[in-house]
């Protein structure tokens, strides 16, 4: 198995428990570069892959297969973890790596274990309260939208539909007890305050 695991915005004191657990407790751990390494050497012995931070497409799908044969053996045969700064799954080459480890390692299993993203610590680092929407952007046009407290799904999920929106996952009471996880085709008429939707325009 391969997890991915968030390493925070770099404060070493913002690793969480879990991550710390997974990085001394896995057979093998993967890093990015210098400064992933230096928020885990204290608890593993990682190996740093290359992510060349190029625009070329060829020499970086060229390094995401060769970070591939390099995870494959223990993730097979073990538990490897590539911790990723952030989160794993919020604007990192995460995904990317997954894509091309699947294609050549598809009996790899991989799962995900989040880490604080930049995209909410900047607000504690600045003092800036955030407590209605905002849009968070790589510079593309918005494709994706995340929306909390939804307490009637279908209703809302009926109404992005108007908006362009085609895909859509609902998590309630994430992380806790009773937790539930939807697709569009069973998305409750109600839910708990505790919840996230997730639409996507395809």
């Amino acid at each position: 198995m391969l997890i991915g695991v968030g390493l925070g915005p770099g404060d070493k004191e913002l690793l969480t428990l879990k991550a710390v657990r997974l990085l001394r407790s896995a057979d093998k751990v993967f890093v990015p570069g210098k400064m992933a390494y230096e928020l885990v050497k204290e608890h593993c012995r990682p190996v740093t892959l290359e992510f060349p931070m190029v625009n070329d497409e060829d020499v970086i799908r060229q390094a995401l297969e060769r970070n591939a044969d390099l995870i494959a053996p223990s993730a097979l045969k073990g538990t490897a973890v590539l911790g990723i700064l952030g989160d794993p799954n919020f604007f990192s080459t995460f995904s990317r790596q997954c894509e091309v480890l699947r294609e050549r390692y598809p009996e790899v299993r991989v799962s995900v274990e989040p880490g604080i993203s930049s995209i909410t610590a900047f607000a504690s680092r600045l003092n800036v309260p955030v407590n209605s929407g905002f849009t968070v952007t790589d510079g593309t046009e918005d494709e994706c939208l995340v929306m909390l407290k939804v307490r009637s799904p279908r209703k809302v999920m009926k109404r992005l539909r108007s908006s362009g929106y085609s895909r859509f996952h609902l998590v309630e009471r994430m992380y806790l007890e009773n937790e539930r996880v939807y697709g569009q085709e069973e998305m409750p008429e109600k839910c708990d305050y505790m919840s996230v939707m997730f639409a996507r325009r395809e």
